[in-house]
């Protein structure tokens, strides 16, 4: 077999592989049994991840609320904020991650912002001091946020893993777990201690 064909066959043999896909089901909940709702995982690849594909996302206000209050989303993504309330708002955040100001407004902005480094973005406004929001930007494309039933499930190409949750109100980081995905389904249970008392937002992990 000539060398080209060799090295054709070896590609071929590394994407077949990558292509194969395990079901991934991962159930969040707190000390006290509680589905951990608004929890986020991202399944950070030890290999190399899939390039971004261009992304929108939306960010609503309601009721003097972000909606929804927690957002995970991947690197380079382009997010609106209409407002659906009847006063105005002035969106805004300081954090290193994305630093932006969209002045006081109504309705829908024109004005996207894109979400250009990987971090956590807390989101205010700045005539609503009660107005908090959380953004979390991950590099990796394997990411979810914990519905009210504790569950997330994802299908992963087949590979090495570091597993991250992480909360608004954890008490204390969580470790990242090493995973190994092949093509039979997997179940991770993680239990993680959240403080609804806390005053400081739980540090991105």
């Amino acid at each position: 077999m000539t060398r080209p064909r060799c090295m054709l066959l070896f590609f071929s043999i590394l994407n077949a592989a990558a292509a194969l896909a395990g079901p991934v089901t991962v159930t969040v909940r707190t000390t006290s049994g509680a589905a951990a709702e608004d929890a986020l995982i991202v399944f950070e690849p030890r290999d190399a991840a899939p390039p971004a594909a261009k992304a929108t996302a939306a960010i609503d206000q309601v009721n003097k609320r972000f909606v929804p209050r927690v957002t995970i989303l991947r690197t380079g993504t382009a997010v609106t904020f209409p407002n659906s309330d009847k006063i105005r708002h002035q969106v805004y955040s300081f954090s290193p991650a994305k630093t932006f100001d969209l002045k006081l407004y109504a309705g829908s902005p024109k004005q996207e912002v894109i979400f250009d480094k990987p971090g956590l973005v807390i989101l205010g406004c700045n005539i609503h001091d009660t107005m908090v929001g959380f953004v979390a930007v991950v590099d990796s494309p394997y990411f979810a946020k914990v519905s009210a039933s504790g569950e997330v499930a994802l299908d992963l190409p087949a590979g090495h893993y570091a597993l991250k949750v992480w909360h608004p109100n954890l008490a204390a980081p969580a470790p990242a777990k090493e995973i190994t995905v092949g093509t039979a389904a997997q179940e991770i249970p993680l239990l993680i201690d959240i403080d609804a008392t806390r005053e400081t937002v739980a540090p991105w992990p």
